[in-house]
């Protein structure tokens, strides 16, 4: 699965662009000179947002309690958290960032695209949220189509519209990195009932950020 969109973009970058296309892609992966306020997007939405989740539903239910707090280890969850994320965010990104997003930007708004990409982003994580029941009841297909397709297509968004603002590939990778280590550490240890509305719920924040931010753009163009 990391494999895949980084070797993806890297061989399509090769066929499309050539020489061209691999120096471009270095120079937006080396583009860190933006301003401090989109490193702060890209690294704090997720790890900001998802505690908002939790402490909405917490007045519910204990059982939604951020995974740290109830980990053995704090720091080397953290770290596994952290390493996982730097993995994750540079291999995926190299080709959803790297080669797909800037030439769909050509054609497409960036609501488009990250709707689009994010889609795909969704299917290509079925292998990861598939198990062998979810096919076979009402519920365990939803739980498997709200994983997939409820909240990453927001978060791709707001990713479209960070790079977009700033053509760094690197500030890209941040953002991406930040989410699934904010997933592996933050998000509460759930199932059945409460996964589906932590996940449900958390989609429908990212939505409302994502229109608050179009919205914005939009008047201020």
């Amino acid at each position: 699965m990391l494999l895949g969109p980084s070797a993806a973009g890297i061989l399509l970058t090769g066929f499309a662009s050539g020489r061209v296309g691999f120096r471009d892609l270095l120079s937006r992966l080396l583009r860190w000179r933006v301003r401090a306020h989109w490193y702060a997007v890209a690294l704090l939405t997720a790890p900001l947002l998802t505690p908002v989740v939790i402490l909405m539903l917490s007045l519910f239910s204990p059982e939604f309690t951020p995974s740290i707090l109830t980990s053995d280890g704090k720091a080397s969850f953290i770290l596994m958290g952290i390493v996982g994320g730097l993995t994750v965010g540079f291999f995926e990104e190299l080709g959803w960032t790297g080669f797909a997003i800037p030439r769909m930007r050509l054609r497409y708004s960036i609501i488009a695209t990250g709707l689009i990409l994010g889609l795909l982003w969704g299917a290509w994580h079925f292998l990861l949220f598939w198990d062998s029941n979810s096919f076979s009841e009402a519920f365990p297909l939803a739980l498997l189509l709200a994983r997939l397709f409820s909240w990453l297509p927001a978060y791709r968004v707001l990713i479209v519209w960070v790079y977009d603002r700033t053509e760094s590939l690197l500030v890209a990778m941040l953002m991406h990195v930040s989410l699934v280590a904010t997933l592996q550490i933050i998000d509460p240890s759930l199932t059945g009932g409460n996964l589906l509305t932590f996940i449900l719920v958390r989609a429908a924040v990212f939505w409302v950020i994502v229109v608050a931010v179009l919205s914005a753009q939009r008047r201020a163009a």
